[in-house]
């Protein structure tokens, strides 16, 4: 399975965007294998959706009925507050490892462009993004049992109030 050299950074870019969409982190045992795994997804979603026809090459375009697909506000508002999570978890990133992983996974930038910038070698480059998501994906896993137990003690909290 051959891929352009240039959509290899968006698939990268995808499946960092997939794990960080994860709710939960625990049950990741390999998280390299996780990766690549999850890469794999990405890359074999990509080639269906290449296989689809495109709707606008269809004679009959106006015929069809198609329901606006747009976002709702709950949507809407769910993803702003994911996104300034997100942010947040990156802003809580040590100094030199935020910066790499914002230049590589928010700037898109190649490795060694950052590490020319930086004055250090790729190696660093991906050490400190790979160390980057790991603090992430540990801090959105924490988050997640944080939720868990708060949601737990309500649910106690409710049950002793109806006895």
């Amino acid at each position: 399975m051959a891929v352009a050299e240039h959509e290899i950074g968006d698939i990268v870019q995808d499946t960092y965007l997939k794990l960080a969409r994860l709710n939960d982190v625990s049950h990741i045992r390999d998280g390299r294998a996780y990766f690549f795994t999850a890469a794999r997804t990405v890359l074999l979603d990509r080639i269906r959706r290449d296989r689809i026809v495109r709707i606008d090459s269809l004679a009959e375009v106006d015929a069809l009925a198609l329901a606006d697909e747009a976002p709702d506000p709950e949507r809407r508002v769910s993803a702003r507050l994911e996104l300034e999570r997100v942010r947040a978890l990156i802003d809580a990133l040590p100094d030199r490892c935020r910066e790499i992983f914002h230049m590589r996974r928010v700037e898109a930038l190649p490795q060694r462009e950052i590490a020319a910038r930086m004055g250090v070698s790729q190696e660093v480059v991906e050490a400190q993004t790979v160390r980057g998501l790991k603090l992430i994906l540990k801090a959105i896993a924490a988050q997640g049992r944080n939720e868990g137990q708060q949601a737990s003690l309500r649910k106690r909290e409710d049950g002793k109030q109806r006895n």
